[in-house]
């Protein structure tokens, strides 16, 4: 008899988690709040290691259609110092695998397939310990009970509190996204100023990054150091008066870097939270986390690959491996406290070095991962 199953969240590591399940014939349940796939932009360009996010997608059997959508020369990557000067120019060989990139759009449909996605299930509350099984609560006023219910569903995630009372905190550091479209025909020089890839320029206390996602759309990031409330007196709807202020944050910088400001469309703001970098549980039968809701670290290319390895893991485990599920989802949590717990860590010291007040910190780093 297969065990009722469900997954809370339709991002990478929800998705994975189910896509393997599905690969072997194991049925699952997945819950999603929004009402559509496309119900928010689905976000920017993601590098999947050579390590973790592409053996996940190995183990859902779409490691080949995922390299046929990817982009190797996406891994390409310029630093530039405040004036402009070039100081780290990184091209890929055109065999480079070890982290090509993907818009999130691309994936998350790679991913969906032939997937039943329940959308427009908003989950209020889990419940474990259920004479039935664990309870979840749905928006709706509905309920429905499941032998194990998995919460990917993110960094403020409503199953997280079934096993856990920690709440993110924010880092000190938040960022600005804006983004330009059709950047080769409308904007030639910066398409040359950010190539293939990305270009990041790093100052005190803050950082400009342009990366390139496929069809000429670029996404611009900045990241500052700032209390929480920083932005009492600015309108967060007023596009011009974010460029504004952007601009006076980076005043001083090369015209071309700060054009990537002035071009810009619409501003999104994102603090950056986290979750304590050795966050576990005391295991509770019935519910477990993957990706952000267990570990939500800086937003460093490590979070969605750990995800998904983290899904496809679990998956495969429930799928094949011996054993009662209960010893099942016990063995797969150490293993992904460990794991998760070094990654955090890592991250964490850094966004510390990449938003410092010395520069050259974030060079170091850069030289330290991907040696010049």
């Amino acid at each position: 008899m297969r065990h009722r199953i469900a997954v809370v969240g339709s991002g990478p590591a929800g998705l994975t988690f189910a896509r393997v399940l599905h690969r072997h014939n194991y049925p699952v349940a997945i819950l999603e709040r929004d009402p559509a796939p496309d119900a928010r932009p689905p976000g920017g360009t993601l590098d999947l290691h050579e390590g973790l996010g592409q053996p996940a997608l190995d183990k859902a059997g779409l490691l080949a259609e995922f390299q046929a959508l990817s982009r190797p020369e996406g891994q390409a990557m310029r630093i530039l110092d405040t004036d402009g000067t070039v100081l780290r120019d990184l091209r890929p060989r055109p065999d480079d695998r070890a982290n090509p990139e993907i818009d999130r759009g691309q994936l998350r449909d790679l991913l969906l397939g032939p997937l039943d996605v329940q959308w427009g299930r908003g989950v209020t509350q889990v419940v474990p310990g259920t004479r039935d099984g664990v309870l979840v609560h749905f928006a709706d006023g509905r309920q429905e009970t499941f032998d194990l219910v998995v919460g990917a569903d993110g960094a403020w995630s409503r199953v997280r509190p079934a096993v856990s009372s920690v709440t993110p905190h924010y880092t000190g550091v938040t960022s600005i996204e804006t983004s330009l479209d059709d950047v080769d025909t409308r904007h030639p020089d910066l398409a040359r100023l950010i190539g293939d890839g990305s270009v990041a320029v790093y100052g005190v206390n803050r950082s400009l990054v342009a990366q390139r996602n496929s069809g000429g759309h670029v996404k611009v990031y900045t990241k500052f150091r700032a209390p929480l409330d920083w932005h009492t007196n600015l309108d967060l709807a007023d596009v011009e008066a974010v460029r504004s202020s952007l601009l006076a944050l980076f005043d001083g910088w090369a015209a071309p870097v700060l054009d990537l400001l002035r071009n810009g469309t619409a501003f999104v703001h994102r603090p950056f939270y986290v979750l304590p970098v050795s966050h576990t549980w005391t295991h509770v039968f019935g519910v477990t986390l993957l990706g952000d809701a267990a570990h939500l670290m800086p937003p460093l290319g490590v979070g969605a690959n750990l995800a998904m390895l983290e899904g496809a893991e679990l998956a495969e485990s429930i799928a094949t491996g011996p054993g009662d599920l209960d010893e099942v989802v016990r063995a797969f949590e150490e293993q992904m406290w460990a794991r998760a717990g070094r990654w955090a860590k890592i991250t964490t010291a850094g966004l510390e070095r990449l938003v410092s007040p010395d520069p050259a910190e974030a060079l170091a780093l850069f030289d330290q991962v991907q040696p010049s």
